[in-house]
């Protein structure tokens, strides 16, 4: 299977297709190795995405759990399996809504450390406007250090039949974990594809 992955991108992640009910995707390396796979289940009323190391699903390695059941501006948490906090993910509500995607990033502590936003705002209105824009210029997002240089770059992939996010990583940051931002892909490969309906 070809993952069509670039130099520097640390992380591809491709949902699984023809899956009824929930959803299902693998983490892959750079060299196209499974590192991670999420089963999802259908009909949760608050979000809870399990990240394991592979398909038996017998070891955990990052938990993202929403904080409420109903939540215009989601709040994720985001662990490791023994509870140690890697940070929060946090959806800006109305601009997500109407405008393009943003999150912002925050330490275990609660300082806000990031921001995740979709690149064009004028793309993304005409996404959310018609489906047929979303698969011909898919989305694109830049993690960035508040007021600070970009850390990492997530681009979905031109496929009309899967749903594929890659992560490039341009520096180490000692302040965001490396697992915090795939868990940031990963939440956008669960939430933003199950919105787009892949």
């Amino acid at each position: 299977m070809a993952l069509d992955i670039k130099a520097g991108e640390a992380y591809t992640i491709r949902r699984q297709v023809f899956k009824i009910f929930g959803a299902a995707f693998h983490v892959y390396d750079p060299a196209g190795a499974v590192v991670g796979y999420c089963r999802q289940k259908a009909f949760k009323l608050r979000e809870d995405i399990r990240i394991y190391t592979d398909e038996t699903c017998a070891t955990e390695f990052i938990v993202i759990k929403a904080r409420s059941i109903i939540d215009f501006s989601s709040t994720y948490d985001v662990t490791l399996p023994d509870g140690t906090s890697l940070g929060t993910l946090r959806r800006k509500g109305l601009s997500s809504t109407f405008f393009k995607d943003s999150w912002q990033v925050f330490a275990p502590g609660g300082e806000h450390l990031a921001d995740l936003k979709e690149d064009s705002g004028f793309m993304a209105v005409l996404r959310r406007l018609h489906e047929v824009v979303a698969l011909f210029s898919p989305q694109r997002f830049t993690l960035a250090r508040v007021g600070g240089a970009p850390v990492a770059a997530y681009r979905q992939h031109f496929n009309p039949f899967i749903y594929r996010l890659s992560i490039a990583t341009f520096a180490d940051d000692p302040d965001l974990d490396d697992l915090m931002i795939l868990a940031a892909g990963c939440l956008i490969a669960a939430i933003e594809g199950r919105q787009s309906g892949g």
